[in-house]
């Protein structure tokens, strides 16, 4: 609508001289007048914008009055659109029935019967352009409404949307730490299981070693696969955010650096390796080993996902994340790991469920679906993030976000762990264990050892025995039991022998098991490694490593 046409007068009055008288009263009194030829002229101008109509009864007495009433119905929900019009003597309401028509079609009408004095025509032409005003604020306050109500509309929208993701992502996580609650068990049962078993295998390989070559055969690969049901329980810990980590500062550039040959040979000839690091780089706080398991993990993944070949980066830099950024970290500053393939990618639904545990889109034999999942638990454990952004055929892009230290990397002083049996003076040991066949194993190893061993079914028949024999020597002893743990049990010992040596021995590893100062043994191990923590437990001083 044009603002200037906004308030004038569309007179239609085709005989004679009307309209022109019309319009010579209006302009009198200040008012404006359009003359129209026809109706059609009449609405046309009506598009263009007017504050009312002044009709005569005779132009609308044979006109075809649709084009008028289309327009009226089509009205906006503010307009209502004025009409003045004018009867001929004799031709109001009462005692016109044709009029009552022109009411049912113009609506908003005020009849005028001719004659009339020209001071009525001006006060009903300014009573039509008042209220004509009215419905042009009206009108403002719509729209100012509607531009209100639309944007609270986006507000309400955007809101819903915001609590929705974040709802998804609650979801997500409460999906992920019920899955790490689950694998953390399945992983603990899987140990108490492997830990005879293993065990056995290294007494019969030992007794039976030389005699023959297919019995030593055989037993190998049992014990080799003892190892890898090992590494993949280490893989469900570490999902699980259990698994026991030698976190120190590390230097990224040179971890990156120091593992160029290794993953150059695991990716093939056919892929390009292109490594980029910041300079300056502060230390990360990181097990140097998890995290190079990791890195290899998505290596292998991202070789896998070029089939035909393509362009492996691998890139660390430094990140400083505010309040609100991504990943949902505590403010700081980071170290940001990617490892960015040209592969296939993956589609949403598969990358939402990239991290879960034995998920895999690789055929069968070819992976456990536990690769992603156990960088995802290896971060959030080590207090970094794991983020992962694909698109098919787009490639794929993960981001480890690893916290930083101000402190110095130094030299991997870990003693590597002895493979010969040390000796030992026998000892008159107690195994604790609520799991029988856990227990017998250990037992048997030990008597292997030349130890005397006595065995307790749980913590309280474990006390028992102590106040009963004086000559126990050493207890060694499960973490998780039932009423009573190792934890408490080793709390109870030495509240009465302050000098008696404990080893704990679990399924369970790291943060799940806060015993700080008792030296421990992570199930599954071998005889080795049970000579070598029994050591360590009883000679605090010795420089004998404890496999875990």
């Amino acid at each position: 609508m044009i603002p200037h046409l906004s308030e004038r007068a569309l007179i239609l009055a085709p005989q004679g001289r009307d309209a022109e008288v019309a319009c010579a009263m209006l302009g009198e009194a200040g008012l404006l007048g359009v003359p129209c030829r026809s109706i059609d002229h009449m609405v046309e101008e009506m598009g263009k914008g007017a504050g009312y109509g002044l009709i005569t009864e005779e132009a609308l007495r044979t006109a075809d009055l649709h084009p008028l009433a289309k327009w009226l119905a089509a009205q906006p929900e503010w307009s209502d659109f004025p009409f003045i019009l004018l009867t001929l003597r004799g031709g109001g309401l009462e005692r016109n029935p044709a009029a009552a028509r022109y009411l049912e079609t113009l609506g908003n009408v005020t009849f005028l019967e001719r004659p009339f004095h020209p001071t009525t025509l001006v006060s009903l032409a300014q009573s039509a352009r008042r209220a004509r005003r009215r419905q042009y604020d009206a009108r403002a306050r719509l729209e100012e409404l509607h531009a209100l109500a639309a944007e609270l509309e986006q507000r309400v929208e955007q809101r819903t949307a915001e609590r929705q993701a974040a709802v998804e992502q609650l979801h997500e996580a409460q999906k992920l730490e019920t899955l790490g609650q689950l694998t953390g068990g399945v992983a603990h049962d899987f140990n108490n299981l492997l830990t005879p078993i293993v065990g056995t295998l290294d007494l019969l390989q030992r007794k039976f070693e030389g005699q023959d070559a297919r019995t030593d055969r055989w037993i190998a690969n049992a014990l080799q696969s003892g190892e890898r049901a090992k590494t993949l329980v280490q893989r469900l810990l570490g999902f699980a955010r259990r698994q026991e980590l030698q976190s120190r500062p590390v230097d990224m550039a040179g971890l990156i650096d120091g593992m160029r040959d290794l993953i150059t040979s695991s990716i093939g000839p056919t892929i390009e390796l292109r490594m980029r690091c910041a300079s300056e780089l502060p230390q990360a706080l990181a097990d140097p080993n998890q995290l190079e398991l990791a890195i290899l993990n998505l290596c292998v993944n991202a070789r896998d996902a070029m089939p035909g070949g393509g362009l492996l980066t691998i890139a660390v830099e430094p990140a400083l994340l505010g309040p609100g950024s991504e990943p949902k970290l505590p403010p700081g500053l980071y170290i940001r790991l990617s490892i960015i393939d040209t592969g296939t990618g993956m589609d949403a639904e598969t990358l939402a469920r990239a991290v879960e545990p034995f998920f895999s889109t690789k055929e069968m034999g070819r992976g456990t679906g536990l690769g992603l999942s156990m960088v995802h638990g290896l971060t959030a454990q080590l207090g970094g993030a794991f983020v992962l952004d694909s698109e098919p055929g787009q490639g794929t892009r993960a981001d480890l976000y690893l916290p930083v230290t101000a402190a110095t990397a130094g030299s991997d002083a870990t003693a590597a762990p002895s493979k010969a049996l040390l000796p030992s003076r026998p000892l008159v040991i107690l195994v604790v264990d609520d799991e029988a066949l856990v227990r017998r194993g250990t037992a048997e190893m030990l008597r292997h050892l030349g130890h005397r061993v006595l065995e307790a079914e749980g913590g309280a028949e474990a006390l028992v025995m102590l106040a009963a024999n004086s000559t126990i020597e050493a207890v060694v002893t499960d973490y998780k039991m039932p009423h009573m743990d190792g934890a408490e049990l080793a709390r109870r010992v030495h509240g009465e022998w302050p000098e008696m040596p404990i080893l704990l021995i679990s399924g369970y590893t790291g943060a799940a098991d806060p015993v700080a100062d008792l030296p421990r043994l992570n199930k599954p191990f071998g005889l080795i490694e049970l000579a070598n923590a029994l050591n360590r437990a009883c000679n605090p001083g010795s420089n004998v490593v404890a496999f875990g």
